[in-house]
């Protein structure tokens, strides 16, 4: 079966590791940041210390159009028979460090040769740095990811 969507699973994960904020607010690598985790808004436009806040509502209104973008991606750049949650997981992945990461990493790389390869879990730990520094947020993001790839 070709999955190409996050499960309700999927969205859940998400929602947990990226939290949420009405108000904009800088992320670990200083980057505007509002709803959950999201970095631009529908248009394109990014998000702006100044934004005002946004509702709940609105929030999963924009987690839902932003993750499309990172679906279309990892099934665009992935085998197709990878399960649902390989791909909720590199789809996580793909929504916190994007799409060129996910497109030029070793991580895909082994993905693509064998999905059940178990040095994976190793490509999903290296990405645990934002702004050169080790972040203990994406230290556990990483494992979780890792943990949903091969469950």
């Amino acid at each position: 079966m070709h999955i190409q969507t996050l499960d309700a699973n999927g969205i859940t994960f998400i929602k947990h590791y990226e939290g949420f904020s009405t108000h904009p607010y800088l992320d670990s690598a200083g980057i505007p940041t509002i709803g959950y985790g999201s970095t631009y808004y529908e248009d394109g436009s990014r998000v702006k210390m100044v934004d005002p806040p946004i509702t709940a509502e609105r929030a999963l209104a924009l987690l839902t159009h932003c993750t499309r973008q990172y679906e279309l991606a990892v099934d665009s750049f992935t085998r197709d028979d990878i399960n649902q949650h390989q791909f909720n997981a590199l789809t996580s992945f793909c929504y916190n460090e994007g799409a060129a990461k996910l497109k030029g990493s070793h991580l895909l790389q082994k993905v693509n040769n064998n999905p059940a390869d178990p040095a994976i879990r190793a490509e999903f730990n290296k990405w645990i740095y934002a702004a050169g520094e080790k972040i203990n947020g994406l230290i556990i993001r990483r494992k979780a990811e890792a943990d949903m790839y091969f469950s």
